[in-house]
């Protein structure tokens, strides 16, 4: 069966070196576009520009392909080209202050605005005061309060006089005033009253009646004069405060005249100013201000409400912002309303009011890793809501949930964002089939490749990448060996020949640890040694595990035998994911066959630890032994299976054609070869189809080979589709071309069958019948004879009726 070994030169590419066209990396220019990935960079290019709602971009694929780097350069030359976002404000709103406003300004130009705000109402502390000090301030003040008392003091002499003409005077109490009858000159006293006569008290009487009516009219007056005063007082305080404030904000409102909102806002401050002036002034005041009867003691200013809350700001010619969202909490992605503590007491302001990722990325692009987003709280719901309402409502989680409230619902803000969520294909699966807005709010797919047809002009680019991490990073230059064996490695990544791996992510860690052996071994080019050192030494880090595994089946602990010859056994290949790093091991499989109508029993599936496609591979081996073996008589087999010395879940169907050998050769009675090892995929019909991790499912045999000794029989059966994905290390081609270790490519159970047991397969005769002196024959001989086995012991023990049960009596009832 020669003609079935591989040749030395499929086991692993060669990479012409020459071809490349270079000396060292030096020589080549810096890749200007991303390798291999013209799909996704135009479902990107369309995604990025398409400015019709929902078109949001989903990036699709496996870590370590370089999404993020693509898209944050295609992303900044999209948003260097785009205008300038406008900045944000929140400010009081003086007719609701629980609902504070927002404000749009050009870019740059909030800050200018909150600058501007800030200098006029400080010039309004200082200023302010000084006006209500100054000498013609006081005169004008004055002048009002004398007028004032002059007419005061007039209706009291009127109202003295009028009193006197009917004999009364005043007599000042706690209380004011009171009417006192005077009787030569003098008020008469309480003693005198008792000696006046019924009529004269009468008279008093009706004289104080109508006194009374005029100290009303009096009083109502005085309270006139005072309203009167007080109020030209007020007026001519707000227009000190009107002309302190007008040029100021004259100012403010000609740098604003085309924003409406703006001088809306400006007009409520103006008004809010004169109204309040009085919380400008000083609290501890001069002399002077307690002149003017302000008692200011008691008062607490607070200007805060004329402050500007600049929440986003944006510098000129900047184009769209970029926002990468790492930790998309909630808070973190819309925003937060923040809080204050004094003596105790907690609350907040619109000065709190802080920005999430959505608004910084406003008018812009917002990219986050889909996985970060969908493990965090109520942040998906939040995305979509800023996506489908276009505008960002920031208010506290608590109150999101109706939990509790922080009395602030700030005026939302519109925003308009281009969001690129970066994740695996799954999740682009999942949400489509289980969030059904999703397909309207992220209508763009862009499909990263996992690896690219291998032609030279690629692995010239392959090795113009590789020249422009080398300077990026200040890397030494890599010589044309070591390219080629970086190029080897990808192809082993791709587990293609014909393929190159763009995780490039993978590949940059290999050459940067290639130059750190160079560095440590004092060279200024990296070589393919250093290139296979670094390959050899992320393999030492990883693979602890995988020793123990080998140790233990050099001591026997694990029992697997490589030498010669076993009825019922065969050498199978699995192997073992940790993480990035996965290796393979043999396993002995075993088959039991005996007399029965149970068919192939599964002992992993039974004791639950088979996976669903190992179980359906299993069933697949009984259509194909029916197929076999059972066209013109009864299938009377009971088979069981199972992976010895495996403790844990079986997965995949790549064991099928050592468990179908397995039970052939236990059936036939024809001892398997255990210098061999076998792995693929079968189905119903016997052709073996290709499985994965071929490369380190053939290594690892070779390994545990190795370490028992070869003998010049050792070798692997794999797939003869899996050749192209052939990538072996250079120890497992050089023993193959010492003689002392082979790989041979099947295509039919029967190949497998022939190689394993040395024996022909047999081929079906016109009769239906297999040669006898074959494995097939020897199959069937024994399917036949177990089928008259089940039918002879079915007739034997089958009961017979008594004569009562032939002819059974009617039953009768009570």
């Amino acid at each position: 069966m020669d003609e079935l070994k591989i040749p030395i030169s499929l086991l692993a590419p060669t990479i012409d070196v020459d071809s490349l066209g270079f000396g060292d990396t030096n020589e080549l220019p810096p890749l200007e576009e991303p390798l291999g990935q013209a799909r996704a960079i135009e479902a990107l290019e369309f995604g990025l520009n398409m400015k019709s709602h929902g078109f949001n971009v989903y990036a699709s694929g496996p870590i370590g392909i370089g999404k993020w780097a693509i898209i944050q350069k295609r992303v900044k030359q999209v948003a260097a080209s785009m205008p300038d976002p406008p900045d944000w404000c929140y400010v009081h709103n003086f007719l609701d202050p629980s609902s504070p406003l927002c404000l749009s300004f050009p870019a740059s130009k909030g800050r200018e605005f909150k600058q501007a705000m800030a200098f006029v109402i400080q010039s309004l502390q200082k200023d302010l005061p000084l006006a209500f000090e100054s000498h013609k301030y006081l005169d004008a003040r004055a002048k009002i309060i004398e007028d004032r008392d002059e007419k005061k003091e007039t209706l009291f002499k009127e109202i003295t006089e009028e009193a006197r003409t009917h004999g009364f005077g005043f007599k000042e109490d706690p209380v004011g005033f009171s009417l006192v009858p005077i009787r030569d000159g003098k008020p008469l006293k309480e003693k005198d009253r008792d000696t006046l006569t019924a009529a004269e008290k009468d008279e008093i009487s009706d004289k104080a009646k109508i006194l009374e009516g005029k100290i009303r009219e009096f009083q109502a007056q005085v309270h006139a004069l005072d309203h009167e005063g007080d109020h030209q007082l007020s007026e001519m305080d707000r227009q000190v405060v009107r002309a302190v404030m007008h040029n100021r904000f004259a100012v403010l409102r000609d740098h604003h005249q085309s924003f409406q909102e703006v001088l809306d806002y400006l007009q409520k401050v103006e008004e809010d100013i004169v109204t309040n002036y009085k919380d400008f002034l000083p609290r501890e005041s001069p002399h002077q201000l307690a002149l003017l009867g302000w008692d200011m003691r008691d008062r607490k200013p607070n200007l805060t409400r004329y402050e500007v809350n600049l929440l986003i700001e944006h510098a000129q010619h900047s184009g769209a912002p970029i926002i990468d969202e790492s930790h998309p909490t909630y808070a973190n992605l819309i925003g937060k309303i923040e809080r204050k503590t004094h003596l105790g007491v907690v609350y907040t302001d619109f000065t709190e009011i802080k920005a999430g990722s959505c608004l910084r990325a406003s008018s812009g692009f917002l990219i986050m890793n889909v996985l970060d987003l969908l493990r965090q709280p109520f942040s998906w719901d939040a995305l979509k809501r800023v996506i489908k309402t276009r505008s960002v409502n920031i208010e506290d989680p608590g109150e999101f949930l109706s939990f509790f409230t922080t009395g602030l619902k700030p005026q939302p803000i519109p925003t308009d964002i281009k969001v690129i969520l970066l994740g695996p294909p799954y999740i682009f699966s999942l949400l489509q089939i289980y969030e059904n807005d999703f397909s309207k709010l992220f209508k763009v797919k862009a499909d990263f490749e996992v690896d690219i047809p291998r032609d030279i002009r690629q692995e010239q680019l392959y090795a113009r990448f590789m020249a422009q991490l080398c300077r990026d990073e200040g890397l030494p230059p890599f010589g044309a060996d070591a390219v080629g064996e970086v190029i080897r490695h990808s192809l082993r990544l791709a587990e293609r020949r014909d393929r190159l791996s763009l995780r490039l992510s993978w590949i940059s860690d290999v050459i940067r640890e290639a130059a750190y052996w160079a560095k440590q071994d004092g060279r200024a080019l990296v070589s393919k040694t250093h290139v296979e050192t670094a390959i050899d030494k992320k393999r030492r880090r990883a693979n602890l595990l995988e020793e123990k595994v080998q140790e233990d089946i050099q001591e026997g602990t694990l029992m697997v035998d490589l030498e010669g010859e076993t009825v019922g056994q065969v050498n199978g290949l699995s192997i073992h994911q940790l993480g990035d790093y996965a290796f393979g091991r043999p396993c002995r499989i075993t088959a039991r066959t005996f007399v029965g109508n149970e068919g192939v029993i599964d002992i992993q599936r039974e004791a639950e630890l088979a996976g669903e496609i190992h179980s359906k591979g299993v069933m697949t081996l009984a259509g194909y032994l029916g197929g076999k073996f059972a066209e013109f008589q009864p299938f009377a087999l009971s088979a069981t299976l199972t992976f010895e010395q495996t403790y844990s879940e079986v997965e995949g169907d790549s064991a099928a054609v050592a468990e179908l050998v397995a039970i052939v050769s236990s059936l036939a009675n024809i001892p398997v070869r255990q210098s061999l090892a076998v792995t693929g995929s079968v189905n119903q019909l016997g052709e073996i189809q290709p499985i994965g991790g071929v490369n380190e499912k053939i290594e690892g045999f070779f390994e545990s080979c190795k370490k028992r000794g070869f003998s010049g029989k050792h070798g692997v059966l794999i797939p003869a589709k899996n050749i192209r994905h052939l990538a072996l290390n250079h120890e497992v081609v050089d023993a193959a071309e010492a003689g002392q270790f082979s790989v041979y490519g099947v295509h039919t159970i029967e190949e497998v069958l022939e190689l394993l047991t040395g024996m022909p397969a047999g081929e079906m005769q016109p009769d239906g019948q297999y040669p006898p002196h074959t494995i097939l024959g020897r199959a069937a001989r024994r399917i036949t004879e177990m089928a008259k086995i089940a039918s002879e012991w079915g007739n034997h023990h089958s009961p017979e009726l008594s004569d009562d049960s032939k002819h059974p009596l009617p039953k009768t009832g009570k």
